[in-house]
C-alpha cells in the first residue's frame, strides 16, 4: 500500500463499502487543496464523476451533480452522480478533509473497471488509488493500476 493511501483511509473507504445493496468498489482522488479551494475541488468532483460515469457506460452529459444541501441525509461535502432521465445512481463522492487537505472518495458500481477508470484517471493528472469493495478485509482491499 502507498503512503498515499494511508491504512486507516483504505479501511474506513472499504468499511463503507460493505455489505450494501449494491455491489461498490471505490477511487480515492489524493488532492492538495485545503478548504479556500472549493472551486477547484468542486471541479475535480465533477470531472472525475465524469470519468466514472463514462467508464459506467453513460454519457456525462446525461448525468448531473446531486449535492443535497438541503436534504437533512447529505453531509455539506457529500455529492451523487446521478442519470438525468431516471435520476439512478453513477457514483457517490464524500470530500474528507485529513491533515490539512482534502481527499476526494467515489464509490461506484463495482461492473466499472477499476483498473481502467485508475489509468484513465492517472492520465488526467490525478493521483489516486482503488479499494475493491469484494474483498475480505482491507488490506486486500487496495488496487494498483496494472496489479
Amino acid at each position: 500500500m502507498t503512503e498515499t493511501l494511508d491504512t486507516d483511509l483504505c479501511r474506513r473507504t472499504w468499511e463503507l463499502l460493505q455489505p450494501g445493496e449494491i455491489a461498490l468498489d471505490g477511487l480515492v482522488v489524493h488532492t492538495d487543496f485545503d478548504g479556500s479551494r472549493k472551486t477547484a475541488m468542486h471541479q475535480t468532483t465533477v470531472e472525475i464523476g465524469g470519468l466514472i460515469s463514462e467508464h459506467a457506460g453513460h454519457d456525462p452529459a446525461e448525468t448531473f451533480v446531486y449535492s443535497g444541501t438541503e436534504d437533512p441525509e447529505f453531509a455539506s461535502n457529500q455529492h451523487q452522480g446521478l442519470t438525468l432521465d431516471d435520476e439512478s445512481f453513477v457514483w457517490e463522492c464524500q470530500q474528507l478533509l485529513r491533515d490539512g487537505s482534502f481527499d476526494l472518495v467515489f464509490y461506484f458500481r463495482a461492473e466499472v473497471a477499476l483498473r481502467d477508470l485508475l489509468a484513465d484517471a492517472r492520465e488526467e493528472g490525478y493521483v489516486v488509488s482503488g479499494i475493491r469493495g469484494d474483498a475480505d478485509n482491507p488490506d486486500d482491499a487496495f488496487v494498483e493500476n496494472g496489479a
